[in-house]
């Protein structure tokens, strides 16, 4: 049987100072840990690269941004550590994305599910067009959006996260997720989202690299502890997975797909 989680890609494309990170995976843009190590690296290396000023997370195909867990790898798992430590590739995720020195620009061209929402909310300035949905699914299989959670509610406030992660299989629209500060834009085509895209990141590309690099620091300036703050949250999911409600939940999950 084939392994998926040994699938997909992570690209960057350095371009007019405009640096772009591309992930895919044929599971709907899923993320198994080999991918969100590759990630992580690609954002180290653009943060350190001084030919970049602007970074742009972006992924393949059209209706879907990013799916999430692995059901495969987490199905795979078997004890507390190799549960804890899935989930830290999602906390050393986004952890990447703060201390990055450059802005990153998200573009979330469809749908997003649980760790999708967590990446997107990651970014400095997050743009999607209408087909972006949002859904952190994760209680709905036995865990909780506890990685992501702390992003989410840094760009939504704490009662918008509180309303996804309870009603963990109820989609929201991209427009209702504009409105609560997650997305800035939502544009009905993936053209017109690209272009925008293309037009901020040229004016930024443009501009002073050490105001941007400060602006940053600014943003994220009370969020110094979420690297043991997401560690933690990483350990709650970690032993929340091996539980039997859980392995049952993403088993029924996986048929479905």
């Amino acid at each position: 049987m084939e392994d998926r989680t040994l699938l997909g890609t992570v690209e960057t494309v350095i371009k007019g100072g405009i640096a772009t990170i591309i992930f895919h995976h044929p599971d709907h843009n899923a993320l198994p840990g080999r991918l969100l190590a590759m990630l992580i690296d690609a954002i180290e290396a653009v943060g350190a690269n001084d030919s970049v000023q602007v970074v742009v997370l972006k992924s393949e195909g059209e209706r879907t941004f990013c799916a999430g867990a692995s059901f495969d790898e987490l199905m795979s798992i078997q004890d507390f550590e190799t549960g804890k430590q899935f989930f830290m590739g999602f906390a050393r995720v986004i952890n990447a994305m703060r201390k990055c020195p450059k802005l990153i620009i998200g573009r979330v061209q469809g749908k997003a599910v649980g760790g999708g929402v967590g990446l997107a909310a990651a970014t400095d300035y997050c743009m999607a067009t209408k087909y972006a949905s949002v859904k952190l699914s994760e209680l709905a299989i036995g865990i909780g959006p506890f990685v992501v959670g702390p992003a989410v509610a840094r760009k939504m406030g704490v009662s918008d996260m509180s309303l996804l992660a309870i009603n963990a299989t109820e989609w929201r629209t991209a427009e209702w997720a504009k409105q609560k500060g997650l997305f800035s834009e939502v544009f009905e085509t993936t053209e017109q989202l690209d272009a925008y895209i293309e037009h901020l990141g040229e004016k930024l590309a443009k501009s002073n690299p050490a105001a941007m690099q400060e602006l940053k620091r600014i943003f994220w300036e009370d969020c110094a502890h979420w690297d043991q703050l997401l560690e933690e949250r990483a350990a709650i999911s970690g032993q929340l997975v091996l539980s039997d409600f859980t392995r049952k939940a993403i088993d029924r999950f996986k048929q479905k797909s």
